[in-house]
């Protein structure tokens, strides 16, 4: 059985920062923070502004983990319960979703949401039934 462990704390705290790097993006660059669509603008930048900013904000996604290894000295446990395949596939799967749900979770949940956002709504509710019922599938049904 899959366990997942409730970690209130650092929910908290990653959500505030992820909240907090979303107004600074907005508030300085007049821009939304969907990291599908920042990725996405690095191969077609419309400026030179525009490739520095979505380079930093990549960089610091990226660098995340070393400097959580420089604060704490160690880094968390990560456990992966599923196959390489399995998460292509569900790369894949959420690749697609994307495409067709013009806009990744962050876009639409986090900034999409604050913004009430019709769309984002309905993309949100979406997706969290989906992921809702996908748990339910994967520990219940079959029994992962």
């Amino acid at each position: 059985m899959i366990e997942t462990a409730f970690t209130p704390w650092q929910s908290l705290g990653g959500g505030a920062l992820i909240g907090l790097a979303a107004v600074l993006l907005m508030l300085v660059a007049g821009r939304i923070m969907g990291a599908t669509g920042v990725l996405a603008g690095i191969f077609a930048p419309a400026s030179v502004y525009d490739l520095s900013w979505r380079v930093a904000l990549l960089a610091g996604m990226v660098t995340g983990p070393a400097v959580f290894w420089l604060v704490t000295g160690g880094m968390p446990e990560i456990t992966v319960p599923v196959s390489t395949p399995m998460l292509l596939v569900g790369g894949f799967i959420v690749g697609v979703g994307v495409t067709y749900g013009s806009g990744c979770t962050s876009g639409h949940g986090v900034c999409g949401m604050a913004r009430l956002s019709p769309r984002s709504i309905a993309a949100t509710l979406t997706f969290m039934a989906t992921t809702a019922v996908t748990v339910f599938v994967v520990r219940h049904v079959i029994g992962g």
